[in-house]
């Protein structure tokens, strides 16, 4: 099992504790970008991908660990592109 494919199943199993490292890791190795709006860009994190549409969250602050909403958007949004 690849580092990609336990993400995936960390993912899925919708942890409490899923951080945002873990989160833009994930993202990225299924072709998502980061793109960041002015200098600094504030909390919200855009991500897109080529081909899906694209997915746009809050970068928690003060803490590192996704809120489970955030998880469950990501989940639906990844299941119904038939990326995860």
């Amino acid at each position: 099992m690849t580092r990609k494919d336990k993400l995936i199943a960390r993912l899925k199993a919708r942890p409490r504790d899923f951080t945002w490292d873990e989160l833009v890791r994930l993202l990225e190795s299924l072709g998502y970008k980061e793109h960041r709006t002015g200098k600094t860009g504030g909390s919200r994190r855009r991500f897109v991908h080529r081909d899906a549409p694209a997915i746009s969250l809050h970068k928690p602050h003060p803490g590192n660990v996704v809120k489970m909403y955030a998880v469950d958007e990501v989940i639906r949004v990844l299941t119904e592109e038939g990326l995860i």
